[in-house]
This record gives C-alpha cells, sequence and structure tokens, in this order.
C-alpha cells in the first residue's frame, strides 16, 4: 500500500471504533447511522478525502495524509472543503463547524464556532453524537470561559480569588493546561470546586474528572464538593449537580463530576470491568512505577469513554512523576487539564507548558500566616547510624520472628551476625534502637522540643513497615505508660476500625495523641492539629519528602486546637524530630528505581497493581516467580496458590512468559482481528494482541491477597530480634538550621520594633525613657496582634523560644504563656543585658518586695486582706494595671465586690491600688 492507502486505513479503523460508518461515494446510505464518514466526496473546491454526516446533515470534513506529514499546513485546505460544499446538501453551518487532520497516527481539530477557532491535538475521532451535541449548543465551551460573569468573592480569601482570577483567564485564552501551586493548607481542593462549579454553571461544562492520588483522598474530596454553598442560589454543589467518587468502574451518564484515581481510569480505558479498591489505597509515591518503564503505558480507544467524556481534568498531586508513565492516560481526553500542587518539580511545570497561573509557595504561605513554619530535632543513636553486630554464643537463644504469622521462635545464630542501619526493622529489629528514639522523645518532649507543654502534642510518626509500625505503637505506650487510645496504627492494615475513622479521631478527638503510619497520612491528608512528625524511615524523593513535611504546617484556630490539645495556647509551628537523618541526605527529584533485575520484587507487584501493562515488566516478573518457585518449600507454594485461587506459582509464572512469546502474540492477534489466511496483522494489531495477552496474565496479580503471599514468602520468613545491643545516645537537640531559624527571628523583631516605634503605642512607651505612663492592657493586646501578622507571623511563645535557643544564658525559663510577656520581650530586645523572664515572675517578685516594705514600715495585714492583695497582683501579671472597676469581675465579685474592699482597706484603698500599679508592672 502506497502511505496515503496506509493512512486511509488506519483513518477508517479509527473512525469505526468512533461510531462513524464509513462509505464509500458510489454506496452512500446517509441515514445509515447517526454518524455516516463518505470517502472521496466531491465538493466545490475538491474532493474531500471524508465528509462527515451528523443524521443525515453535513457537520464537517475529514482530511488525510501520510504518516510524517505535518499537519498545520493542511488546515487551509481544510477550511477551503469547509467552504465548499455544494449548494443542495443538507447541513448545520456555513462554513462546515468541523474540519479534522489526520494521519491515522496523529489527528488535529478545528471547532470553527468557537471564537478565535484553532486546531487542537486529539487522540482520536469524536463521536457522531458529540459533534451533533455541540453543532447544536447555544454557545461553546470555549466562547462561554471568555464571557464569565465576575467571580462572586463570598466568603473567598485573596489568594482563592487571584487563583480563581488566573485560571479563568488563562482557560478563557484557550490555554490547554494551566498550573496551580498552592502551599498545603491554603485551600487547592477548595479553589478547585469553586472553578468546578463556575465552569459547569457558567461555562457549560458537559463533565469533569477529578484525579486524586489515593482513594481516601478522593472521599476528601468529595467531601469539600459536598460541603461547598454556592453564594448565587444558596444550594450544595451537590444538590445542585451530581458528583460521583467511582467505586467501580461505571461513570454515571448524569454526573458532571467524576472523582476517582487515575490508575482506576487506566483500568477503565483498558476495558476492565472490575478494579479493586485495596489497590488505590496506597500513595503511587510509595509504589512508583515510572522508572520501570522506557516509555508511557500504552492506551487505546475505549467507545464507552470516549475522548469527549470529560470538558476539564483536574489533576490534584501532579507534582508527581507517576504522570510520566500515565501521560497517555491524560492525554486520551479532548480536555483542558488543570494541575494542582503544592511542590511543582521543573517537569511538572515543562508539562503544563510553563502556565503557572499561581506561585504561592510554602514560605510565602508562612509569611502571609496561612502555613507554619517548622523547626527540626535531632535525635541520634549509635544503632541508628552504624548498624551493631549481634554475636553468636553457644546456648544463648535469639528470637525469630515469622513476618507472616508474627510468632516468635528461640534458635542459636550460626555465625555473628553483622547488620547495617539500611537493615533495621525490616531483616533486624533493633529493638532498644526503637525504645532509645522513643525514651529520648518523650524526655525531652516538654523541655526542649515543646517547653513548658504537659499534653503530648498530636504527633505522627512514619515507620518502615506495617510490621515497623507495630513494633513502634508497642514501645510509644510502654514508654509513655498509656493504653491503646494513647497511640494507635493507621494504615491500609489496620483492622477493627476503618483507616478514615480512626484517621476522624486523631484530627478531632483527644486520643490518639500519636499515630503511627507508613503512608496513609503521607500526603494529601489535613490533620490541622498535628504539631509533631517523628521519621523513623528515611525517604529519598524529594517530592514525597515535601509533602510529608506539609503534614504539619497546616494552620489551625486556637479554640480548636485547644479541643483536642488542651494546653496549646497557639500552633506557631511544627516540629520534626528527625531519628534516622532524612533532613540530612540529599533527596532526588523522584524516586529512583533501577531498571534492571535487581529492581526489588514488591516494586514490579505494586507496578502490575497499579494497572502497568509492559513486556519488560512482564518478563522480569515472570523470571522472578521462576526463581522463587525452586526456594519454596511445600507449605509456602501452597500459601500461594491458595491466595492465587489454586492457580500454582509456577503456571502464574508460565502464563506472565506465554503472553509475551512472539508466536502466541502473533496467533492471538490473526484470532481476534480475523486476519485472512496468508496476512499478516499490522504492527498495531500485534501490539494490541500482546497487550492483551499480558493483561490477562498480570490478572491474578491485581489482588492484594496473592502479592502480599508472595511477598511474604520471598522475603526472609523471619527477622532476628535483637534483644542483647544496648544503643547509645550521640545527641539530641534542635539542627543547626533551627537555631539559625530562631536567630533570624529574633533579628526580625528587634527590627520590628524599631520600625514601628511610632506607630504602635505601646512601642511609644517603651522606648520612652523614662517610661512616660503606665501601660494599659489594649495597647498590649494591639502590639501583640501586629506581631501575628506578617512578616514576623509569630507570638510571644514563640519568641520566647527563639531568644532561649539563641541567648540561654540570659533566658533562665520558660515564658511567653501570657500576653503581656510581649512586654518583657520588648524590653528585652531594647535591654539584651537584662535577663528574659516572664512579667508574672516580675510582679511576683516585685510584689514580695513591697510586701516587705510594708513589714518594715509596720504595716500588717489580715489574712482576707492578704487575700484581696494576692487577687490584685494576679490581676496586675495578667493585665498590667487594675482599676477600682475590675471590682466588679471575678474574682473579686466572688470576695465582696468593692464594697466589701473598702470596708477591709478604708481610704488606703487608693493610695494601695496607685502604688502596686505603680510598682509591680511598671
Amino acid at each position: 500500500m502506497t502511505p496515503e492507502e496506509k493512512a486511509r486505513k488506519h483513518i477508517d479503523h479509527q473512525l469505526a471504533q468512533c461510531g462513524w460508518i464509513v462509505q464509500h461515494r458510489d454506496e452512500m446510505n446517509i441515514m445509515a447511522g447517526l454518524g455516516v464518514a463518505v470517502r472521496e466526496f466531491p465538493l466545490k473546491t475538491g474532493f474531500a478525502d471524508y465528509l462527515l454526516y451528523v443524521d443525515g446533515r453535513v457537520a464537517g470534513v475529514v482530511e488525510a495524509k501520510p504518516e510524517g506529514h505535518t499537519l498545520s499546513g493542511v488546515e487551509v485546505q481544510s477550511a477551503k472543503y469547509n467552504a465548499g460544499l455544494p449548494d443542495n446538501l443538507p447541513h448545520y453551518h456555513l462554513p462546515l463547524p468541523f474540519a479534522y487532520e489526520s494521519t491515522g497516527k496523529l489527528t488535529q481539530f478545528t471547532n470553527s464556532l468557537e471564537p478565535y477557532a484553532r486546531s487542537r491535538d486529539l487522540f482520536t475521532f469524536h463521536q457522531p453524537a458529540e459533534l451533533q451535541r455541540l453543532v447544536e449548543l447555544e454557545g461553546q465551551l470555549r466562547g462561554n470561559l471568555r464571557e464569565m460573569p465576575v467571580l462572586n468573592t463570598e466568603g473567598l480569601w485573596k489568594l482563592k480569588i487571584e487563583t480563581l482570577t488566573n485560571l479563568e483567564k488563562s482557560l478563557a485564552e484557550n490555554r490547554p493546561r494551566s498550573l496551580i501551586q498552592m502551599a498545603t493548607g491554603s485551600g487547592k481542593t477548595l479553589t478547585a470546586v469553586v472553578a468546578s462549579y463556575r465552569l459547569i454553571k457558567f461555562a457549560k461544562a458537559n463533565r469533569i474528572l477529578f484525579l486524586v492520588d489515593r482513594n481516601n483522598l478522593g472521599k476528601q474530596t468529595l467531601n469539600e464538593y459536598q460541603q461547598y454553598v454556592s453564594p448565587y442560589n444558596g444550594y450544595k454543589f451537590t444538590e445542585e449537580f451530581n458528583v460521583q467518587h467511582l467505586r467501580k468502574n461505571l461513570i454515571d451518564p448524569a454526573s458532571k463530576v467524576c472523582i476517582t484515581t487515575i490508575q482506576r481510569l487506566y483500568s477503565m480505558l483498558s476495558g476492565e470491568d472490575e478494579y479493586l479498591e485495596e489497590n488505590e489505597e496506597s500513595s503511587l509515591f510509595e509504589s512508583e512505577p515510572s522508572t520501570l518503564l522506557k516509555e508511557p503505558l500504552p492506551v487505546v480507544y475505549n467507545e464507552r469513554i470516549p475522548i469527549e467524556m470529560f470538558d476539564v481534568i483536574i489533576i490534584d498531586e501532579c507534582h508527581r512523576s507517576i504522570y510520566n508513565i500515565w501521560r497517555q492516560v491524560l492525554d486520551y481526553f479532548d480536555a483542558f487539564l488543570i494541575g494542582l500542587t503544592a511542590t511543582p518539580t521543573a517537569q511538572t511545570i515543562g508539562f503544563f507548558g510553563g502556565n503557572l497561573v499561581q506561585e504561592f509557595t510554602h514560605e510565602k504561605a508562612v509569611a502571609a500566616g496561612i502555613n507554619v513554619g517548622y523547626d527540626v530535632y535531632r535525635i541520634e543513636t549509635q544503632i541508628t547510624s552504624a548498624g551493631a553486630t549481634l554475636s553468636s554464643q553457644p546456648d544463648v537463644f535469639v528470637p525469630h520472628r515469622d513476618r507472616r504469622t508474627k510468632q516468635t521462635k528461640f534458635r542459636e545464630l550460626d555465625n555473628d551476625l553483622t547488620y547495617t542501619a539500611n537493615q533495621l526493622d525490616r531483616d533486624i529489629v533493633a529493638l532498644d534502637q526503637i525504645r532509645l528514639v522513643i525514651k529520648t522523645f518523650k524526655e525531652k518532649l516538654f523541655t526542649e522540643i515543646f517547653p513548658g507543654r504537659t499534653e503530648v502534642p498530636k504527633t505522627l510518626v512514619f515507620a518502615k513497615t506495617d510490621l515497623h509500625a507495630e513494633d513502634i505503637v508497642k514501645i510509644i505506650r510502654e514508654e509513655f505508660g498509656k493504653g491503646n487510645d494513647f497511640c494507635q496504627k493507621i494504615t491500609s492494615k489496620t483492622t477493627g476500625k476503618k483507616p478514615e475513622d480512626l484517621l476522624a479521631e486523631f484530627r478531632n478527638a483527644y486520643n490518639p495523641r500519636i499515630a503511627v503510619t507508613v503512608d496513609m497520612i503521607a500526603t494529601g491528608t489535613d490533620v490541622k492539629p498535628l504539631e509533631c512528625l517523628l521519621f523513623m524511615r528515611n525517604i529519598k524523593s524529594a517530592g514525597y519528602f515535601e509533602q510529608m513535611k506539609g503534614r504539619g504546617c497546616r494552620i489551625i484556630d486556637s479554640d480548636s486546637l485547644q479541643s483536642v490539645t488542651p494546653d496549646a495556647k497557639h500552633k506557631t509551628h511544627f516540629v520534626i524530630v528527625d531519628a534516622v537523618g532524612v533532613c540530612e541526605q540529599d533527596k532526588t527529584a523522584s524516586k529512583p528505581l533501577d531498571r534492571k533485575p535487581s529492581v526489588s520484587l514488591d516494586k514490579i507487584l505494586a507496578a502490575v497493581a497499579a494497572g502497568v501493562v509492559d513486556a519488560d515488566v512482564v518478563s522480569t516478573l515472570s523470571a522472578r516467580l521462576a526463581r522463587l518457585e525452586q526456594e519454596l518449600d511445600d507449605d509456602q507454594q501452597a500459601a500461594i496458590t491458595q491466595a492465587a485461587g489454586g492457580v500454582e506459582l509456577g503456571t502464574l509464572a508460565g502464563n506472565l512468559l506465554t503472553s509475551i512469546d512472539p508466536d502466541v502474540v502473533l496467533q492471538s492477534a490473526v484470532e481476534t482481528f480475523d486476519i485472512p489466511d496468508g496476512e499478516e496483522p499490522t504492527a498495531e494489531q500485534t501490539q494490541q494482541a500482546e497487550q492483551d495477552c499480558m493483561k490477562q496474565a498480570v490478572k491474578p496479580f491485581h489482588d492484594p491477597k496473592l502479592r502480599d503471599a508472595i511477598l511474604n514468602t520471598r522475603r526472609a520468613l523471619d527477622q532476628v530480634i535483637d534483644e542483647q545491643t544496648r544503643d547509645v545516645l550521640i545527641d539530641a537537640k534542635f539542627d543547626a538550621v533551627a537555631l539559625e531559624k530562631a536567630r533570624s527571628l529574633v533579628t526580625t523583631f528587634r527590627q520590628f520594633i524599631e520600625d514601628h516605634k511610632e506607630e504602635i503605642e505601646a512601642l511609644q512607651i517603651l522606648y520612652s525613657r523614662p517610661y512616660r505612663a503606665g501601660l494599659r492592657y489594649g495597647q498590649v493586646k494591639e502590639l501583640a496582634q501586629a506581631i501575628q501578622q506578617p512578616p514576623l507571623s509569630a507570638n510571644a511563645e514563640r519568641l520566647w523560644q527563639a531568644f532561649r535557643a539563641v541567648e540561654p544564658e540570659r533566658v533562665p525559663g520558660l515564658g511567653g504563656k501570657q500576653l503581656v510577656d510581649v512586654i518583657a520581650l520588648v524590653r528585652h530586645a531594647l535591654d539584651p543585658q537584662q535577663l528574659l523572664v516572664p512579667i508574672g515572675t516580675t510582679v511576683e517578685q516585685r510584689y514580695q518586695d513591697w510586701l516587705a516594705e510594708q513589714s518594715a514600715a509596720g504595716a500588717t495585714f489580715t489574712a482576707e486582706q492578704r487575700q484581696w492583695l494576692d487577687a490584685i497582683k494576679d490581676h496586675i501579671a495578667g493585665s498590667l494595671s487594675i482599676e477600682e472597676e475590675d471590682f466588679g469581675d471575678v474574682p473579686f465579685n466572688q470576695l465582696g465586690g468593692l464594697g466589701h474592699a473598702y470596708e477591709l482597706f478604708g481610704d488606703r484603698l487608693s493610695e494601695i491600688l496607685e502604688e502596686l500599679n505603680a510598682r509591680l508592672a511598671a
């Protein structure tokens, strides 16, 4: 065949797939179906390669070119045909509204009903019903986007208004991809919900797809849609439009928003009727298969999910390099792409064509008071850093724990066992290493990490594996002397309660105080009261690490925080407790994964579970399983056979190998495509047959029970428990970066009070020498509120900790708990030689001095008078002054009020109040 004939053959096939009846001019029957494509149709201006009839009327043309031909130069030819329709032919519009240019490999499309119509690349052709829908619309989507009503800003703060405005401008300009960078906690999902509402209501978008990383984030996203109330009519989003969170491989025709994972979407495009929810529970960061593959996953056309199914695709967490291999899934649809991320990579920005419509980083979020910053507290132990050696001794029995059953058996070691830090909690469990980290964390928690606190702050511990998490939970409960409710494991393998229920308790209830996870809460999950992250696993991916850190940065109002952590005044920052050096090691832009046979079996199985169907992966998996079969005993073989529904491991491996056998694939292609004798299937047909064979062969591995059974036998079945080696604490302190942050905050604070000494009344008074008048509580409150705003975004407690870190010799104790302590901070900043002590401590000392002077002068006070004087002192310590009208409040009204005060002190009352105001808080 000539190149043109090959192109026509491909185009014929694609048109037929998309529901078009392809006919020759001499045999045409335009009423044979809704969509008829007539080849070689004569027009006034030449022959159209294909004239498209929709419901008996002409709607557009297809211009065919050989593979390799550039299509942009064909647009003029298509436009000429669009305008050359014979006068007597039934049609929708003139010129014809729709034009395709295609080589059978590449296709582009122009809708001339759109303003400033320009061509765009398509995966294939639209179905006839879509062209009928488009041609009958009052306004096209891209036209509607240019006429959106002014944004209703009710309930929206500045960042969201700016983001939505920029996004709608980008869409109105017909930019196909838009990237939104918004720091964790700044409202990405809600912004996307508002955008969705306006796109559906005003731009008349037919359907929107919202892609999430894993299933529980889909539930959170659905909740955001359910809670959103329209400022235009007062209806909730889900009362006005149908929102579907996909649990099965079926899209509700009535849905306006579909929420799902990209792996389920790929499963649906692949024609699978089912996809297990268990395969959507883990973050794709944990099982990232992208570097296993040389190219993106292949996608074929599915008539049940045509390219026009979605007008807009919102991609949450789009920074992930996982989208390298899923790229064709995104390119499949004729849709605008909107990316959401807190941490874009250069590759992400490149994918979105550099169209960054919002750039709101974590640093900007901290400065704006939307995020809180963090400090790093490093706990370093000998075993964590260097491993250890477990000695083999006669008659000394060492525990060995079975990974599957968790049962422990005791036996002698054959030889000394030297293990490295990388083997910890996988092959070797050094219980004293875990215990020393937790013990140190507990001992330093209220003295250094969160000084002055008495309640364990909400803490999230990142473990290496589910079994490691079990060990950590047990030791935390023992070291803190608490019960089951205090510390809970929240992973995809948690039983009893659903992980989302435990997560809700962690977020909203007093207990658990500490949650231990592997990756269930690593990304995207919103736990605002979280103040501490304890890393007991290392992370090599820079993006993943940033996402994990993001769990702690969300702000929360003081009342909500205190409802779960009663002694926490404000959330001013969070602390990363680094027990493995995770903050010290270099990170890669994406998780490294060797393509060679050294790739771990769990990564290969995770890639298959996520939907990867690739000859290299299938071949590697087959070889691994064949080797594994030789290593297993009868019991292990039986366990795998049972998990596989009666299929033996050797058969599973053989099926994988057969699926990529060229002869088998060729025969499958011949049968599938009904190739006549003597002819060969095309390369595309052979490739499709291979894909189908491989999909069938890997299907059993979609079941997590089979994957777990294989991995439990592949790994060393026993973990050696090192009970002998005592770990040694090397160091426990805030790292140099935290100290530098403290210095920066102190410097910024000093500059702040210098810059605002003429504007803020409290600073005017404190700068005067001597102080011109006593400070009023309202003036102090004004100062405290100014400090909480950018650029400081701090409070008295946070500033106090910074001064204590920088000048420990001048800050003897804790402080900053009372609002008035900001005065002590300003005085110390103005006179660094003056010790920084809480206002309450200063007032108490001055009060005792005053009492001593009174005693020396012969004045005595009864017990009831002392009770009143102590109460007056306490009021001054909290409010800086006292007046007679304050006696109507607690506790004075409980002591008898102003009348009783005069009965006790007589005419001296006014004199005493004036004297104490001047002496105690001046």
